[in-house]
């Protein structure tokens, strides 16, 4: 049986997240109709990344198997001509029977876009701040406060049931063009949620509700409530999968 690792793209405004779920159309389940259609069998894809409704990709990885000699080459045409405008099929490629997309991963890397004017060609992917003034030396004080192991239960999402907390952060950076803030952060693993809890409070932090002190209070009280609110879905891309 092959093992075949896509890469792909996609926009995730009118999702509910790469993950199947009854309540609307997921990424997954997209993915697995066409393959399914293309291969004659049924499929299962295993993602690297279960990216949230309305959150974006740019370099997801999956992983499937299956009987079918289909050349690699041909199924990300056939893919492309029956996944929605909105999913693009990158690459496509035979792994060792061993490679799972999610627990092979050495490690992820997201980009958070926050817009300093109003735009109308990127408002579903960016998130609008220009309306208040953002300190960004500040911010950047707090993007390195969280670079090395740490323990993210304060800006995890309260229900999610874990028994480790940890994660190493090796890139935590902001920024700034004339229009833009873009946050960069590559870690070992994330929590649920984590990012966009981070990027809220510190967008929280920037606005001068708080100070650098208060953010490392919040990271060493390990309580969802002491941190601030969570950064709209839009503005979050997963960038990328390491291998």
């Amino acid at each position: 049986m092959r093992n075949i690792k896509l890469t792909l793209e996609y926009d995730g405004t009118n999702y509910v997240g790469w993950q199947f779920q009854n309540n609307g159309p997921s990424i997954q389940a997209e993915v697995e109709k066409a393959l399914s259609r293309i291969l004659r069998e049924r499929v299962q894809v295993i993602g690297a990344g279960r990216t949230d409704s309305g959150v974006h990709a740019r370099g997801q990885v999956c992983n499937f198997r299956t009987h079918n000699e289909v050349e690699a080459r041909s199924l990300v045409k056939g893919l492309n001509a029956l996944v929605p405008q909105d999913i693009a099929v990158l690459d496509a490629k035979d792994v060792d029977s061993s490679f799972h997309a999610r627990r092979s991963a050495k490690g992820r890397v997201y980009r958070y876009v926050l817009s300093l004017e109003p735009t109308a060609f990127e408002r579903n992917y960016a998130w609008f701040v220009g309306g208040f003034h953002l300190n960004v030396t500040m911010m950047k004080e707090c993007a390195k406060l969280i670079a090395g192991d740490h323990d993210f239960t304060s800006f995890c999402k309260a229900e999610t049931e874990l028994r480790q907390h940890r994660c190493v952060i090796e890139i935590a950076e902001w920024r700034q063009d004339d229009r833009r803030m873009i946050f960069e952060i590559g870690a070992n693993r994330f929590l649920h949620g984590m990012v966009r809890a981070l990027v809220g409070t510190m967008v929280e932090i920037g606005r001068g509700r708080g100070s650098l002190e208060e953010f490392s209070r919040i990271l060493d009280a390990k309580d969802r409530r002491a941190a601030g609110m969570a950064a709209p879905a839009k503005g979050l891309f997963l960038e990328k999968i390491i291998y």
